[in-house]
C-alpha cells in the first residue's frame, strides 16, 4: 500500500548509516525474496518461464546463446545472488548498491562495452489511499539480454511480455536495446492512466469544494499537491533519461534506434505538461476552497445582520415603554412613580405591536427592493 511504502521509505533511509563503504551491498531487512523469470526468444523461437534458483536461471541463458534474452529478477533479499550479478554480469558495486536503494533517481549510465544502465520508476495510483504508489526499475543492458530487478513482484511490463510472446511488432526481431526502449515507452506509458487518474480525483475534490467544503477537503487537496510535487519529482528526470540517451554516441546507440527514443521523450515532454497543468489546478483549488468558504461566511453574516437589523427597532421599542421614572418628594419623602401615559390606554399593548409588525414588514419590503434576499 501506498501510505505502507512512504512509512517504510523513511525506514529505508534511517537503515543507511553514514560513514557505510562505497558499494557496500547492505540488503533490506523487508526486501521479498527473489523470483527469477526469463524469457529467451528469436525471432521464430519463444521460451518463457519462472525458474526455481538464480543457478538454473543462468544454465538457461548460457544454454541458448544465440537467443535474445530478458532476464526478470523480482525480488532481492538474496545477498548471495547480488554478489553472483556482480561477477556474472560484470557489474559495478555502486550499481548494485543504487539497485537496492529502491528510492534512486532516476537515471542512466553507460558502462564498458557500450552497456547501459537505467533507473526508472513504475507508477500507480492508489484509490483507497489517494496517493503515489511507485516502485524502481533498473535495467541493465548486454549484447544479448536485458536484466531488470526490482523490489515487489508486480509491474506494469505485461503488456511488453504479451508482444513478445505473439510476436506483435518488431521486438522479437531487432537488437536488445530495442527491448530496453520498449520498456521505458511503456513505463512512462502508464504515467497517462495515473495523470487521469488524478484529474478524475480532481474534478471530484472540485465539487466538494463547491458542494460543501470542510477543513477534511482541504487537507486532501494539500495531500494531493504534495503528490504532485512527488510526481513532478519522478517525471522530469524521466524526460532527462531519454535526453542523454539522445546524446549518446551511434557506437552505443545506432540512430535507427534513436528514432524511438526521440517519441519517447516527447511522451516525458507531454507527462510533465500535464503536471504542469494540474499543479496549477490543485493551486486553483485552494483559492476555490477559501473562496468559497468566504462566500458561505458572507452568507452567514448577511443573514445575521438582517435578523439583528429587523430586531434593532424593536428593540429600541420596548426599551422605550419598559421606562420607569421616579421622584421622591423632598417636603413628604413620598416616593412617586411615573410612567408613560400611553401605556394605560385600552388598547395600547395590541396598537404597539401592531406597528411593531408593520416596522418589521416594512424592512423586509426594503431589503427586498435592495436585493439582499435573491442569493438566498
Amino acid at each position: 500500500m501506498a501510505k505502507h511504502k512512504k512509512k517504510r521509505s523513511r525506514e529505508r533511509i534511517l537503515e543507511r548509516k553514514a560513514g557505510t563503504r562505497p558499494g557496500s551491498i547492505a540488503v533490506p531487512s523487508e526486501a521479498y525474496k527473489p523470483r527469477f523469470f526469463l524469457m529467451s526468444f528469436t525471432e521464430t523461437f519463444l521460451d518463457e518461464q519462472e525458474l526455481p534458483s538464480y543457478d538454473e536461471l543462468i544454465k538457461h541463458v548460457k544454454a541458448k546463446p544465440e537467443a535474445r534474452h530478458w532476464i526478470d529478477i523480482r525480488g532481492y533479499s538474496d545477498q548471495a545472488v547480488l554478489e553472483r550479478l556482480l561477477v556474472d554480469f560484470s557489474l559495478h558495486p555502486l550499481q548494485i548498491e543504487d539497485v537496492l536503494n529502491d528510492y534512486q533517481r532516476p537515471k542512466v549510465e553507460e558502462f564498458g562495452d557500450n552497456r547501459l544502465f537505467i533507473i526508472t520508476r513504475m507508477l500507480r495510483w492508489s484509490p483507497e489511499f489517494k496517493s503515489l504508489d511507485d516502485v524502481q526499475l533498473s535495467l541493465f543492458t548486454g549484447a544479448n539480454y536485458v536484466l531488470t530487478l526490482q523490489s515487489d513482484y508486480g509491474d506494469c511490463l505485461d503488456p511488453l511480455r504479451e508482444r513478445i510472446r505473439i510476436g506483435k511488432g518488431v521486438i522479437r526481431q531487432r537488437p536488445t536495446l530495442y527491448m530496453a526502449y520498449a520498456m521505458l515507452d511503456v513505463v512512462l506509458d502508464y504515467y497517462f492512466p495515473v495523470m487521469a487518474d488524478i484529474g478524475t480525483y480532481m474534478e471530484d475534490l472540485e465539487q466538494q469544494v463547491l458542494r460543501e467544503p470542510s477543513k477534511n477537503t482541504l487537507s486532501e487537496v494539500l495531500d494531493l499537491k504534495s503528490e504532485l510535487i512527488k510526481l513532478r519529482r519522478i517525471t522530469w528526470p524521466q524526460r532527462d533519461i531519454m535526453t542523454e540517451l539522445l546524446r549518446l554516441d551511434e557506437t552505443t546507440i545506432p540512430d535507427s534506434l534513436k528514432v524511438y527514443f526521440r517519441d519517447a521523450y516527447d511522451h516525458a515532454v507531454q507527462l510533465i505538461d500535464l503536471i504542469e497543468n494540474h499543479r496549477e489546478m490543485s493551486s486553483s483549488l485552494v483559492e476555490l476552497y477559501m473562496s468559497t468558504v468566504s462566500n458561505r461566511m458572507n452568507e452567514i453574516m448577511k443573514v445575521l445582520t438582517i435578523i439583528s437589523s429587523i430586531f434593532i427597532p424593536l428593540s429600541f421599542i420596548v426599551g422605550l415603554y419598559g421606562m420607569n421614572f421616579s421622584h421622591q418628594d423632598p417636603a413628604s419623602g413620598k416616593v412617586f412613580r411615573f410612567s408613560m401615559p400611553e401605556l394605560y390606554q385600552p388598547y395600547s399593548y395590541p396598537i404597539l405591536l401592531g406597528l411593531m409588525s408593520i416596522l418589521i414588514l416594512l424592512q423586509i419590503y426594503f431589503f427586498y427592493r435592495k436585493g439582499w434576499f435573491r442569493s438566498f
